[in-house]
């Protein structure tokens, strides 16, 4: 069982719907249906273009799910079935059976096992259990400055380094890593205008800031973010449509009905539905489940 995450079209209104303080509505109904039809659009060529994104698309089209509060809407089975075939027997996860093993893709393995209580399949089905997947998370950092490659073959990021607290947090293995040398990285990664970028001295960036902030969140050093002049440079990416960007003189990310976009006239898919149904719980949102902001 495994979700295309290229664009598509988008659901019509159904039923099951939330209303909106303007009259408006959610359409819950139809963003489950969207979802339920990803895995069954492998006669589009979307479907064979996204195949390094299968593993992050199950997570995301999960997690909205369980935002939306149809948790049980993917059948469980498959959807394990589908993980522990991206797995290698160094413990990672590759994006599709036969892909290589990636950070990203392994830390979308771990989520979903765990949003299903399926973790202990590790142990019972999986190549090596947790402890190996610990390691291979582990052996991707680099124990002189703290941050995480992606895979062997080394390029770093920000995300790769939340992605290893959040994976290995969600294992009970966070002893796997030198942890102070990670908000090490991250703080070395802030810049002075209270955002986060990539690497140190990289611009700052509303998906890089999620991620560090994440990061330390999890290592509980929040204590370390400049909160007023990370919350002014947040809130002056919301634009007059009032949709927010990532980084100045950006288009904003907006949602559609049926299926989310990034914005109004964008084809849907499943990335930026979760974000979207995920905005709208920290919102507030009546009849959404609340989302987890760091993991």
């Amino acid at each position: 069982m495994s979700l295309v995450s290229g664009p598509g079209k988008g659901g019509t209104v159904g039923e099951d719907h939330v209303d909106l303080p303007d009259n408006g509505y959610l359409a819950v109904d139809n963003h489950v249906k969207y979802i339920q039809s990803l895995d069954r659009r492998k006669d589009e060529l979307e479907y064979w273009l996204t195949e390094h994104l299968r593993l992050n698309g199950v997570y995301w089209g999960l997690t909205a799910l369980h935002l939306l509060g149809r948790p049980d809407a993917l059948p469980r089975n498959e959807t394990i079935e589908f993980v522990l075939s991206c797995q290698h027997q160094n413990g990672g996860f590759g994006a599709a059976p036969g892909h290589d093993a990636h950070m990203l893709y392994t830390v979308s393995a771990v989520q979903i096992l765990t949003m299903v209580d399926a973790l202990d399949e590790l142990e019972t089905r999986g190549k090596g259990g947790r402890e190996r997947t610990g390691k291979f998370i582990a052996d991707l950092q680099n124990r002189a400055n703290g941050s995480f490659a992606g895979d062997e073959w080394g390029e770093t990021d920000t995300r790769f380094l939340y992605g290893a607290l959040n994976a290995l947090s969600l294992l009970d293995l966070l002893s796997l890593v030198d942890l102070a040398k990670a908000v090490e990285y991250v703080h070395a990664c802030a810049n002075f205008d209270g955002g986060y970028g990539v690497s140190p001295g990289a611009e700052s960036h509303a998906g890089q800031i999620f991620t560090c902030v994440g990061a330390l969140a999890i290592a509980d050093r929040l204590d370390l973010v400049d909160r007023d002049r990370l919350g002014g440079w947040l809130s002056e990416r919301q634009l007059e449509s009032g949709g927010l960007n990532g980084r100045p003189e950006k288009l904003e990310d907006d949602t559609e009905m049926g299926g989310i976009a990034d914005r109004p006239g964008d084809m849907v898919d499943v990335f930026h539905t979760v974000f979207g149904v995920a905005g709208l719980s920290l919102l507030g949102f009546p009849g959404l489940e609340s989302v987890d902001a760091v993991l």
